[in-house]
């Protein structure tokens, strides 16, 4: 089934003060998930299986890449057996690239926020408002995607156009 999200990636040296403000905030949170995506060749999107003590998903996304909120048509499906499905979409597809994060998941109603670490290149925030479990329309997923860069005081120089698979295929080619 495909959802939309409109999300944004930020660098950030505020992981505490947006841990402090989601708890005063009444959010959900779903625990430290430490995560393996591994991106696969395809010829259009980006396809990638994820492996976590939590989230352990197929996703298949299209999105721009852009430094500001943006919207980001996905499919979702949970797996059971992820190693054989890797080791199926390997020998099919091949691997683009892995990459590996710590994220911390938190949840207000639809918005979806991660703090997430990455070794070598430090620490980001997400805020992902999605449509995928209550009916929002797409103008108030933006409202909540800015509204709470707004509360973490996220300035536009600290928005991540790319993904974190583009940020290290290009490291890597450097």
């Amino acid at each position: 089934m495909s959802f939309i999200n409109v999300e944004i990636k930020a660098r950030t040296e505020k992981a505490g003060e947006i841990r402090e403000f989601l708890a005063h905030a009444g959010a959900e949170f779903k625990g430290v998930d430490e995560q393996t995506d591994t991106y696969f060749n395809v010829q259009n999107g980006r396809l990638k299986l994820r492996q976590g003590n939590i989230e352990n998903n197929l996703i298949f996304y299209q999105r721009r890449d852009e430094s500001r909120p943006k919207e980001s048509d996905f499919d979702l499906l949970p797996v059971t057996d992820t190693y054989s499905l890797l080791d199926m979409l390997a020998k099919a597809l091949g691997i683009k690239i892995v990459v590996h994060k710590k994220r911390e998941i938190y949840y207000i109603d639809n918005v979806k926020f991660h703090l997430d670490a990455l070794e070598h290149f430090g620490e980001f925030v997400e805020i992902e408002a999605s449509n995928k479990n209550h009916p929002v329309p797409l103008e108030k997923l933006h409202e909540q995607c800015n509204m709470y860069m707004k509360e973490f005081g996220i300035k536009s120089e600290d928005l991540v156009e790319l993904s974190y698979s583009d940020i290290l295929r290009k490291s890597t080619a450097e």
